[in-house]
């Protein structure tokens, strides 16, 4: 015996994995194996352990209603990764599990294996053989799935970390695994969240002030706020009238959107943290969407140390998650309500009203300004930290942007007529297509002005066109104090704006005038250097 616990400790610990799919568990990732197995050994390998071999069942259905005949797949080891190495009806799946459980029970006999993972296993049947070795080997294990844990516990298997799967999730759950062998085993390990894993959402590994991103946060929210843009289209459409109730209701929700998106990307704990930002958004809509903001990266940080503090003291996973979701939400959303609302109120009816002063002094110097500045604010990268974060703001206020307006005219509008230049009269043979598959985009779906990029950089003049137009489409739209909506199609953005015409006008001037220059410009090049005749 003493000789097996010196070869160890010279080894990395080897951990094997046996499961299915299970019942409760198919509802909770158990759908997905391979981002299941990529939780599992992400965890193994932040304790300094590795995946030593994969037993996993996963049917098509729940195995709580499942057959022999039910379509299944068997996942192994192959070459350092899961993968799947039989594939057919559920009888004959099981069957090659078996043959595959045999040898495995040999490998932990010969003490190649030092601790199992049950994921809703199978103990008397597809994993006996295995489970049968480890009691007689006094492996310790760790697993989740109430039935077949409460088996293998009567079996003699030394549970090190047991719970039910209810309100779990893959990550969560492969942090509860590999928290109690590391305990068991006296070594160290700091769960890894976020980064390389779609079940531990967006967002890098390392502590979770790292994963705070307000680009990404907000990039991650336009979905709602352009919603809101579109509800707001259609209730000036004669007689939908009644629509403006469900604009107003929409407008509530953004903070709840906000705090969402931020508390799941920066916890990334994925359902967990996004039930903690819901919780928290819910208490702190008062605060406006940058309540919301600030109510979610509290939550996002709060889960994540959370769910570390309750597996590390031994708390089921079921309620690691329980209690890690609502303390999360609860005591940011109380903090928002009761302390930060009036403060992140004030600041976004300050950004409002600087604005609003601003166009009020003098729209069209404020419009010219805003338009010749925002291509450098992109080619920068400063639109998605600065720009679009002030759109959605002043969406969340009103639910129409005077940025929003100068992001169409000025960056939409100035791409597609520079890539519409370059369909009508291209330099090269190759430049038709590439101009057309970015003026589409920028046309039906009003973004991608990236598009432009290859024939702003290739030339100066047309660099030049695209400030220039920019700043007159800039001017225009705040001659006419047009607010509206990005990322929308250009034919739908005038029936979003504050001023339809004035919107239309603006558009139509950026593009002609970008369009037209370009052309100019392509056409002068065209003639400098005819292409070569054969």
């Amino acid at each position: 015996m003493g000789d097996d616990v010196a070869a160890t400790s010279t080894r990395t610990r080897l951990v094997a994995v046996l499961g299915s799919s299970g019942g409760n568990l198919r509802s909770h990732g158990g759908d997905d194996p391979a981002s299941l197995l990529r939780d599992v050994n992400r965890q193994l390998e932040a304790a300094g352990l590795a995946l030593g071999e994969v037993q996993f069942v996963s049917a098509q259905a729940s195995m709580d209603g499942v057959s022999d005949s039910t379509p299944a797949q068997l996942w192994a080891l192959v070459d350092g990764q899961p993968q799947v190495v039989a594939e057919g009806p559920l009888g004959e799946v099981n069957a090659a599990a078996r043959d595959r459980d045999v040898r495995l029970s040999e490998r932990v006999r010969a003490g190649e294996i030092d601790g199992l993972i049950l994921i809703s296993a199978d103990p008397t049947g597809a994993n006996a053989a295995t489970v049968e070795a480890a009691v007689a080997a006094d492996l310790p294990a760790a697993g989740t799935g109430g039935t077949s844990i409460a088996t293998a516990q009567q079996l003699g298997l030394k549970l090190v970390a047991a719970s039910g799967t209810t309100g779990t999730t893959s990550t969560t759950r492969a942090v509860s695994y590999v928290g109690g062998l590391a305990r068991h085993w006296k070594i160290k390990y700091k769960p890894v969240l976020g980064g390389g894993s779609s079940a531990a959402g967006a967002g890098g590994g390392g502590p979770a002030w790292r994963r705070i991103s307000i680009r990404g946060i907000m990039v991650g929210s336009i979905p709602a706020f352009i919603a809101l843009a579109l509800v707001l289209a259609v209730s000036k459409i004669p007689g939908l009238s009644a629509v403006n109730e469900v604009f107003e209701t929409l407008m509530a929700g953004l903070p709840i959107v906000v705090a969402a998106v931020a508390a799941r990307k920066v916890s990334a704990l994925d359902e967990v943290g996004l039930v903690a930002g819901a919780v928290t958004g819910i208490l702190g809509a008062k605060g406006g969407v940058l309540g919301g903001l600030a109510g979610g990266v509290l939550a996002g940080l709060l889960a994540a140390w959370l769910i570390r503090w309750t597996l590390a003291h031994r708390f089921p996973a079921t309620t690691a998650n329980i209690v890690t979701g609502a303390v999360a939400g609860l005591l940011p959303g109380l903090l928002v309500l009761f302390v930060l609302a009036p403060v992140t109120s004030a600041v976004g009816d300050g950004v409002k009203y600087s604005i609003e002063a601003a166009l009020a002094f003098n729209s069209i110097a404020a419009g010219a300004l805003a338009g010749g500045v925002i291509w450098f604010a992109i080619i920068g990268g400063v639109y998605h930290s600065v720009i679009l974060p002030l759109v959605l703001l002043e969406m969340g206020q009103k639910g129409h942007s005077f940025f929003g307006a100068i992001d169409m005219v000025s960056l939409v509008m100035v791409s597609l007529g520079i890539t519409l230049a370059g369909v009508v009269k291209p330099r090269t043979s190759g430049e038709r297509a590439l101009a057309g598959s970015g003026a589409a985009v920028n046309f039906f779906f009003g973004t991608f002005v990236e598009a432009s990029y290859p024939f702003m950089f290739g030339d100066k003049r047309v660099f030049a066109v695209a400030i220039a137009s920019a700043t007159v489409g800039g001017a225009m739209a705040g001659a006419f104090t047009v607010e509206a909506s990005a990322y929308l199609p250009a034919v739908v953005a005038p029936f979003v704006a504050t001023n339809s015409a004035g919107m239309a006008a603006s558009m139509v001037t950026s593009l002609a005038l970008a369009f037209t220059l370009t052309y100019l410009i392509n056409r002068h090049h065209v003639r400098r250097n005819p292409a070569p005749t054969t």
